[in-house]
């Protein structure tokens, strides 16, 4: 049996690194697998050095509800003692929500549902600086696939504020991306862990799809919204 997990990634700020490399810190345009799974595994208490082979397995779909802003954030810090200070540029999704889904057996599924409405570390949205939401359970669903359920606006609602869907048509399509299956082309990710210990992190590609998008009847929209806004939320 396959269970499905829903989780609500929303805040004021995101950081969903795949490529962060020395001094700039870069974050993709929705969560990535990595983050999303060190989210869980922070949820169950699990430390840096833990496996995550059971983890790295689960498949997983997310959503684009509301693509947020880009920001960069120059920062600067210094060690005791030291008369040099380290340069870097950190970047950020502010004001943006996902809803992603993982699934995978039912007892491993039970045991991340649980460890999330509870968790023993505190959780955030891919950085410390960014925490999760106390709405970040989204619910668990018997067997639908991951996208199934983020097709399905009653099981896994639609994350939007009136004022935003008023800036919007009257029809919206919500982006979505998914482990690639068995036999499906799809573009690479370097972003499934074997290994969060911080003395040798590694990670290994997977292949994500990018299916039609959810189609969203919007009742607040309005035919004068700015078009080239609602092209740049179906792209």
């Amino acid at each position: 049996m396959m269970k499905t997990l829903v989780l609500n990634l929303s805040g004021p700020m995101q950081s969903w690194g795949v490529s962060s490399r020395f001094n700039r810190r870069s974050t993709e345009a929705e969560p990535s697998k990595s983050g999303v799974i060190g989210l869980l595994a922070a949820a169950q208490g699990r430390s840096r050095a833990a496996q995550v082979d059971d983890l790295a397995d689960l498949m997983m779909a997310v959503r684009v509800d509301r693509p947020g802003q880009l920001l960069e954030d120059f920062h600067t810090a210094r060690r005791p003692g030291s008369k040099h200070s380290t340069l870097s540029y950190r970047h950020y999704r502010t004001d943006a929500a996902y809803t992603a889904a993982v699934a995978g057996d039912d007892a491993l599924i039970d045991a991340l549902s649980n460890a999330v409405v509870q968790p023993r570390f505190p959780l955030y949205l891919g950085r410390r600086s960014c925490p999760a939401p106390p709405n970040l359970f989204g619910g668990v669903f018997d067997d639908v696939t991951p996208e199934g359920v983020l097709r399905n606006l009653s099981a896994a609602p639609w994350q939007a504020s009136d004022d935003y869907k008023k800036s919007l048509g009257k029809t919206v399509f919500l982006p979505l991306a998914r482990d690639a299956q068995a036999g499906e082309i799809g573009e690479s990710a370097y972003d499934v862990p074997v290994s969060f210990n911080p003395v040798h992190r590694q990670y290994r590609v997977r292949l994500v799809v990018r299916p039609d998008p959810v189609r969203v009847e919007n009742d607040l929209g309005t035919d004068s919204a700015d078009p080239y806004f609602s092209l740049a939320q179906e792209a």
